[in-house]
């Protein structure tokens, strides 16, 4: 009879493991937590972002030339968008090393102290040039804390949902941006009726600052009450101190890198590149949208106030109604088809939603920007979780944080000053249409080069 080996041969598993599933109660819970969140950043941001266009200027960049003003509050507003990577990093390696909820609570608290600071800051008249250094300052601490907060909340909901149904639970948080400036809009559109300009101006666009105080207690308490991510084990000694081979053996994750942003530049810098092109012409149709025109539109044109405010908050909620069944669509067929369509939809209709506002006719403009807005919405709704897709579970919070905050950053961020400048050189709505659909015909050419993701498994 041979002999026995002394040992028992190992069991070799041949592939990773999926990540367990999460029960729907558990997974919608979660997925509403991370919408909170979503929702106040993006209130606190699009909070700055309508005062940038209406007051800050003045207050804080006082020059004789109105166009001067408005380039300096929008150059602000850049700013952070210039801070987002550094968010990226930093939140990155905690959602990656540490955990998702972790990151996602100190992002919501960095970004309601900054908010409400800029509340509480005096302006150029009583504090002179520290008070601009100031609001740079804090706009600068907004722009870190948006860096970790997308990437997180999209992720948290992702990896909790049920198998087929990945999509429709991360664009749930992903809902947050236009809720945030309709909630944004909800506050400013009172006060400022209330007010009047003359006292909007002089006090009472600190209000809707003030107000986040309220929004993040209310938002820590939610989403520190959320379960970490299924797939998140933190790394232990033993772990990381184990035998390659054992490894290999075993098909154990490698151990979580020390620097998750530089793994990604070196080891998926094509997939990091093609996502923020697929995501940089939907930022600027967004931020031009709700930013921008707000601004343009009265001062250029001569639109009322009221009228860009509600057009954008109309054209929000019809972004609202079209993101949860085109993710689910997205769910079922795949997530390139419903994107692509989207950005064939932003491309064709771009040069027309802006030309619109040479009408001054208050219902054709909302038309426009309400078309407009749910195009978006198909573009970006199944983008929540196709960004997370592209990249392996120890990465991911960096990557779709990456991708999504550098597209925002280029396509976004500087979009009100290109408009700006565009605008000082040819004065026409029409540059508009052609700025954003240039960028959306790149975003399309983008998704065109990336595969489907639909059926790529959240392995642990």
């Amino acid at each position: 009879m041979p002999e026995l080996p002394s040992q028992a041969t190992p069991m070799i598993v041949t592939s990773p493991q999926p990540a367990p599933a999460t029960d729907g109660t558990k997974a919608s819970r979660v997925a509403a937590a991370s919408l909170v969140g979503t929702t106040i950043e993006y209130y606190d941001f699009a909070v700055y972002g309508t005062a940038s266009a209406l007051v800050l200027g003045p207050a804080f960049f006082p020059s004789g030339n109105a166009t001067v003003s408005s380039l300096a509050a929008f150059l602000t507003f850049a700013a952070a968008f210039l801070a987002r990577p550094l968010g990226v990093a930093l939140f990155g390696t905690i959602g990656d090393r540490l955990g998702r909820r972790r990151a996602l609570v100190a992002s919501l608290l960095l970004m309601g102290v900054a908010t409400v600071g800029v509340g509480l800051l005096p302006t150029y008249e009583t504090a002179g040039l520290l008070a601009p250094v100031l609001l740079v300052t804090l706009r600068l601490l907004q722009g870190v804390s948006m860096g970790g907060e997308w990437g997180g909340a999209v992720l948290l909901a992702a990896e909790h949902a049920p198998p087929g149904r990945r999509a429709l639970y991360a664009s749930i948080p992903n809902v947050g941006p236009s809720l945030g400036f309709l909630l944004s809009s909800a506050v400013i559109l009172p006060t400022l009726n209330i007010a009047g300009r003359d006292g909007f101006t002089d006090w009472a666009w600190r209000i809707p600052f003030l107000l986040s105080t309220v929004l993040v207690v209310v938002g820590l308490w939610v989403r520190t009450a959320v379960s970490e991510s299924p797939v998140f084990t933190p790394p232990t000694e033993a772990s990381a101190q184990a035998q390659p081979e054992a490894r290999t053996q075993a098909k154990t994750p490698a151990p979580t890198s020390r620097f998750p942003l530089g793994t990604l530049v070196t080891r998926h810098p094509g997939r990091l590149l093609l996502g923020i092109g697929a995501a940089l012409g939907g930022s600027a149709v967004y931020y031009l949208t709700i930013v921008y025109s707000l601004s343009y539109g009265p001062k250029s044109l001569g639109i009322p106030q009221n009228t860009m405010l509600t057009a954008a908050s109309v054209g929000a909620a019809a972004g609202i109604a079209v993101t949860l069944p085109a993710a689910g669509l997205a769910d079922r067929i795949g997530r390139r088809p419903v994107m692509l369509t989207g950005a064939v939809g932003c491309v064709l209709w771009a040069v027309p939603m802006y030309a619109s506002l040479s009408s001054r006719d208050p219902w054709l403009i909302t038309g426009a920007y309400t078309v407009g807005l749910a195009l978006l919405a198909l573009m970006f709704s199944p983008v929540a979780a196709f960004l997370p897709e592209l990249f392996p579970a120890r990465l991911r919070y960096t990557g779709a944080s990456a991708a999504f905050i550098l597209a925002n950053t280029l396509g976004g961020g500087f979009a009100p000053l290109a408009a700006t400048w565009l605008n000082s050189h040819w004065d026409s709505p029409l540059v508009l249409g052609f700025y954003t659909g240039g960028l959306c015909l790149l975003s399309l050419l983008c998704l065109l080069a990336l595969p489907e993701t639909r059926d790529h498994e959240f392995d642990a």
